[in-house]
């Protein structure tokens, strides 16, 4: 009977980490999806058949609705119309998935509150969305905005203090020597 017992356990236990794992497998589909088709290619007619309908983007400030997420979206390809976003790396734990990917394209249109500057912009950053019975049901993303807005040459790039590479090794270095004693 002990046996029967730890037979039918190690069976549940596989079960489980089966499912658990055909049901990431399905969640990285999603995400990859999205990403190829809605976020690149800016077939928004998809978001209805990806998205909850109680959909929230956590912000730093403040959470937007799925309208206003795909507002945004529109406004990224009013302002790039050659947009590419291409997810590089999908990892799956639980009912999350984490994306980093790359964004690629040339500012030609207005949008986002963006000139058109004609200028080319590459920029990564790190979605996290969180998927219930199929559907994206929250997110998190961080991506360096800065860095773009200099890109475009809307921001002066950061000046330079003079100091190089080496400068900053060496400096890496003393730091490392005073701290490891």
């Amino acid at each position: 009977m002990k046996i029967l017992s730890i037979i039918s356990t190690c069976s549940f236990l596989l079960a489980n980490l089966i499912f658990a794992s055909s049901l990431q497998e399905q969640n990285k589909a999603l995400a990859k999806r999205a990403f190829e088709e809605l976020l690149s290619k800016g077939r928004f007619e998809l978001a209805e058949q990806l998205y909850a309908k109680d959909f929230v983007n956590h912000g730093i400030h403040r959470d937007i609705s799925l309208e206003e997420d795909q507002a945004a979206l529109k406004g990224w390809h009013q302002a790039f119309p050659d947009l590419s976003i291409v997810p590089e790396k999908l990892i799956a734990d639980g009912d999350q998935v984490a994306v980093y990917w790359i964004a690629r394209g040339t500012n030609t249109g207005t949008g986002n509150g963006l000139p058109a500057t004609g200028k080319k912009a590459e920029q990564s950053g790190i979605t996290i969305w969180r998927i219930v019975d199929g559907k994206i049901k929250e997110e998190w993303s961080a991506f360096d905005q800065l860095s773009m807005m200099q890109q475009l040459g809307l921001l002066p790039n950061q000046k330079t203090s003079g100091a190089t590479e080496s400068n900053a090794t060496d400096k890496k270095q003393e730091w490392t020597n005073n701290y490891e004693r």
